[in-house]
């Protein structure tokens, strides 16, 4: 009951900051308009809709980090925040509280690019549903970050760390926007060690059907969500006792 109230509670607090839902909502669609106009015009088959989608897919769920990161930062800084400290609410407790309500607006998120994705020509299959439930640990992983940044940072760093440096880490070393091989060596490494590769290639999979691919790049994803999600709740237990002094 304790962790459904406040989940109910950074619900409203999530649907109030209508400006930043909006742009978190509508920025990847318009990414994908700018895209396929720009395949619409050009003679080689460089952002194909069923290839793209998934990558844009994944990099809309960044601004989920922003939101969730600033969401916390800005309860730990409120006395609203130092009331809850006194409750018998656990750090884990408080972190689910967060994810809950951001869980299924990344999903609604995910969801509107594929919409948009076949008004833009993508062919209707069941394999667009597979690939929306590929990229659900896409989005818990990308709650943690916002809620590990969260928890150690104050609003305007989470604004830097969630809002320039994250989006343009899942952007440029998630192979949404070209092939990693295309530039190899050193920074192909460094982007197949990290999950946001893993996670487009999950969706991509999802999408072509390549059933076999879809667990060994969930199994990146998976993990890191996991260990990002403890490292959240560990964080704010230590924020918790240092404002508590």
């Amino acid at each position: 009951m304790k962790i459904s109230a406040f989940a109910l509670r950074n619900s409203r607090e999530i649907l109030r900051d209508k400006l930043n839902l909006a742009f978190g909502l509508g920025f990847p669609l318009i990414v994908l308009l700018l895209l396929s106009a720009i395949q619409a015009n050009i003679p080689v088959e460089l952002f194909a809709i069923d290839h793209i989608t998934p990558g844009i897919a994944v990099f809309g769920l960044s601004f989920i980090s922003l939101f969730s990161g600033m969401l916390i930062a800005k309860d730990r800084t409120s006395s609203f925040m130092l009331r809850l400290y006194i409750s018998p609410m656990k750090s884990s407790d408080f972190i689910l509280g967060y994810t809950l309500p951001l869980l299924p607006m990344a999903v609604m998120q995910t969801i509107i690019c594929f919409i948009a994705a076949i008004a833009l020509g993508l062919t209707i299959s069941m394999n667009i549903l597979l690939a929306i439930i590929v990229l659900i640990p896409s989005a818990v992983l990308f709650i943690a970050i916002g809620l590990l940044c969260g928890s150690i940072f104050n609003d305007r760093q989470v604004g830097g760390i969630c809002g320039a440096l994250l989006t343009n880490l899942s952007a440029w070393l998630s192979g949404t926007w070209f092939d990693l091989s295309l530039v190899g060596g050193t920074f192909k490494k460094i982007a197949e060690l990290l999950p946001f590769s893993h996670a487009v290639d999950a969706g991509r999979a999802a999408m072509a059907g390549q059933f076999d691919m879809i667990i060994p790049h969930l199994i990146w994803v998976i993990g890191y969500a996991a260990v990002i999600l403890v490292l959240a709740i560990y964080a704010f237990t230590v924020k918790a006792k240092s404002d508590n002094k």
